[in-house]
């Protein structure tokens, strides 16, 4: 049976997953758009590569639902797994077969249509950089080559989503690099999903972040987009530091106030957080009359990002 589920390519409802007297994750709500970067971040044992799991349909949730592209992971896991690429934070490679054989070893298990399994693994050869070593035994590749080469099983059968766990893990400087770009090329054409340790690659490569943190979901948020969680106002004036943070906390819509570190003794910076739902521009209408009234003249109001370090810290505090 299917149903019809919007622009979503994966959405998991109320999800939870046990390993006996363990909850790995606890009712996990995650939507992901047709097209969109996601990037799920989390300490070690967040439930990161459990979440993973579970889209592929390698694992079943305890309880709750998962679809993709509006098709139920339970009812029809065949044609759900058609959908998607899986790239394991280990690559699951046969080290005794070259490239070649094993993209058409994969080809054949994907069931790509035998006369165009040889040009379907030439194109993703191509693509993913491994024309060179396409006659070379997998086991005698470098870390980077096996890693492209766990790219490449990934993209056989041209599935839309492309879910990969830490895919840059154990990769030096230079293969780093060159896998981001592979990455966000790929991002052009596939829903792509991956967690990783790394922030500066989130930041680098996602325009939407997860946070998983003791296997709940403790922040959604785009990247760079005006408003989003991790923005604040920063606004600068002339005296009051602690009394303006004060008076200013009294705002409705405000979250949170206070002085902003590394800010000049002349320009008393505040840091002002604004609750998810407030008004932005009420919200800087009513500081800039609260500080006048004060005789504390705004001399800068702002908004900026909090840095993905910080956020990643605090919310998993």
């Amino acid at each position: 049976m299917t149903a019809t589920d919007g622009n979503a390519a994966i959405r998991m409802e109320h999800v939870t997953r046990k390993y006996g007297a363990i909850t790995a994750l606890k009712d996990l709500s995650v939507t992901v758009p047709k097209g969109q970067m996601l990037g799920l971040l989390g300490r070690n044992g967040a439930g990161k590569t459990t979440a993973l799991n579970l889209m592929t349909g390698y694992l079943p949730p305890t309880s709750g639902s998962i679809t993709v592209n509006g098709m139920d992971m339970l009812e029809m896991p065949r044609a759900c797994k058609r959908q998607i690429g899986y790239l394991p934070e280990q690559p699951p490679l046969y080290d005794e077969m070259t490239v070649t054989e094993y993209l058409m070893f994969v080809c054949e298990l994907r069931e790509v249509v035998r006369r165009d399994r040889k040009r379907h693994a030439a194109e993703i050869t191509e693509r993913c950089g491994l024309a060179e070593v396409r006659d070379r035994i997998l086991g005698h590749l470098s870390k980077g080559y096996r890693q492209r080469a766990g790219i490449a099983q990934a993209l056989c059968g041209n599935p839309e989503i492309l879910i990969l766990d830490e895919p840059t893990a154990g990769l030096d400087p230079r293969q780093t690099a060159d896998m981001r770009a592979l990455i966000r090329e790929l991002g052009e054409d596939h829903t792509i999903i991956f967690s990783s340790h790394m922030l500066q690659e989130a930041q680098q490569l996602c325009e939407r972040v997860v946070i998983l943190h003791e296997g709940e979901v403790a922040g959604d948020f785009m990247l760079n987009a005006p408003g989003a969680a991790g923005s604040f106002l920063l606004v600068k004036t002339a005296g009051g530091g602690t009394k303006a943070a004060e008076m200013i906390r009294t705002i409705p819509g405000i979250l949170e106030a206070g002085c902003a570190s590394g800010e000049k003794r002349q320009e008393n910076g505040l840091r002002i957080r604004l609750a998810k739902d407030a008004d932005n521009a009420a919200v800087r209408d009513a500081i800039f009359r609260k500080l006048a009234a004060a005789d504390l003249p705004i001399r800068e109001m702002r908004e900026e990002r909090e840095p993905l370090e910080e956020l990643f810290l605090r919310l998993t505090e």
